[in-house]
């Protein structure tokens, strides 16, 4: 069984940030299996957590970032692509400022630090995300392509990217491909810098970015090549493409394996690939569950919840994990009654009962809890309410609780509604929990 991983030891670095020009020290920590990948200002008062998730995204140009709130981390990209390079799943990466040391715009200089902390095998097993189905998103001249690994192929990821710009630009077309393994990213990619045309470097200069650079510390491209410096690969440029690409991947929160095919992608297209294939992941996921045997069926939910016809709105059970997490769902059917008047001729099932579904369901998580057996959720608050798309007959609606905050008395939970892969509402629900008696 192949496992994750994570670092041996903490190690430290101190340089500059490649856009900002600010010092930062960077400190990687070991972190537990299952965690992930996730930045810490250290700077702030308490420090910030900023996991790297799709949903933490904020736009930047040219560059990846990650926000929570006000406070954000900047250009992720050659730290997220070394760990993904050499096989880290989870790691804590703190800093004390906003952006991660450039050092010469390659990832090396993280693998150096990865290297220097070494990398060791942890007690859970890998989890990788494959490529189901084609997966394709466009934007103008760029596209991107993820398919799946080919029968008897590599178990990683396999990534192609062609670079052109067109037969007048300075950068000519370069192809690049890269089965990714720790020697390859090594070798092949992690020495990979960052480039820029040397007008694009001089509007950079004059917003105030990169001012600490020069030619020499990265490659600026004039008419006739680099200026002040040499390339380490003739493709260098499609090789960090592609060491970008990497590292943007790993926002989806699980190794892929399959193989990727890049035009001309940048940061923007390649966040938007991310986002497809979470909903790849989550249509596949929904369709493990509705095969598998449910842990709650009907009668099982009737004995938990006080709710009858017509306003029991959960139907199954398909997942518990303990009393943290809860996955259930509605089928919805032109039989329901409150169609024939919410609208006649374009049925629309009420926002309100997607909310009463999620409390449903909120309520039944809670009531895992040994402590409250016998009790019921009476439904006390409603905060970060959002309804995304409509719900109409023949839907299924996919409904999910996330424990919060859980008391003796009261109950905190995060609900999302999802048909497929699109969510519908969303909301934080606070409970009270009383003893049925009393109902």
């Amino acid at each position: 069984m192949k496992r994750q991983q994570t670092i041996s030891r903490e190690v430290e670095w101190e340089g500059v940030g490649l856009f900002t020009s600010q010092p930062v020290t960077l400190r990687l920590r070991p972190a537990e299996p299952q965690s992930g990948i996730c930045f810490v200002r250290t700077d702030q008062d308490p420090p910030v957590r900023i996991p790297a998730t799709l949903e933490n995204i904020t736009r930047r140009a040219r560059r990846t970032a990650l926000g929570n709130g006000a406070v954000a981390v900047e250009t992720i990209e050659h730290c997220l692509s070394a760990c993904a390079g050499l096989g880290v799943d989870n790691i804590q990466i703190e800093l004390n400022g906003p952006e991660l040391p450039g050092g010469d715009g390659s990832g090396l200089p993280f693998v150096q630090l990865l290297r220097e902390a070494g990398i060791c095998a942890q007690d859970a097993a890998w989890e990788p995300q494959v490529v189901a189905d084609v997966v394709r998103v466009v934007e103008g001249d760029s596209e991107l392509v993820a398919l799946p690994p080919l029968p008897g192929g590599p178990d990683t990821l396999e990534v192609t990217y062609d670079l052109d710009y067109g037969p007048q630009h300075p950068i000519g077309r370069q192809v690049y491909h890269v089965t990714l393994s720790p020697e390859a990213f090594m070798a092949n990619i992690a020495p990979a810098r960052t480039f820029a045309l040397e007008e694009e470097a001089r509007q950079m200069q004059a917003a105030g970015l990169a001012r600490h650079l020069t030619a020499r510390d990265i490659l600026v491209f004039g008419r006739d090549g680099p200026i002040d410096n040499e390339l380490r690969f003739p493709d260098e440029c499609a090789r960090h493409k592609a060491l970008d690409l990497i590292g943007d991947l790993v926002l989806l929160g699980r190794p892929l394996v399959g193989r990727v095919l890049a035009r001309r992608s940048g940061h923007t297209l390649n966040h938007e690939l991310v986002r497809a294939l979470l909903e790849q992941r989550t249509v596949q996921e929904q369709a493990r569950l509705l095969t598998r045997a449910a842990p709650l069926d009907i009668r099982k939910i009737l004995r938990i919840l006080p709710h009858r016809y017509p306003l029991l709105l959960i139907d199954r059970i398909l997942k518990i994990e303990g009393t943290q997490r809860i996955v259930g769902v509605k089928n919805v059917t032109i039989n329901e009654e409150y169609f024939q008047g919410h609208y006649p001729g374009d049925p629309i099932m009420p926002g309100v009962l997607i909310i009463e579904a999620l409390a449903q369901i909120g309520g039944v998580l809670l009531g895992q809890a040994l402590e409250h057996r016998g009790k019921v959720a009476v439904l006390l608050s409603l905060d970060k309410v959002k309804f995304r798309r409509a719900v109409r007959p023949g839907d299924q609606l996919i409904l999910e609780a996330e424990a919060l905050r859980v008391r003796a008395s009261t109950g905190h939970v995060r609900g999302q509604a999802r048909v497929g892969a699109d969510l519908a509402a969303e909301a934080e629900i606070k409970f009270i929990l009383t003893d049925q008696e009393s109902q």
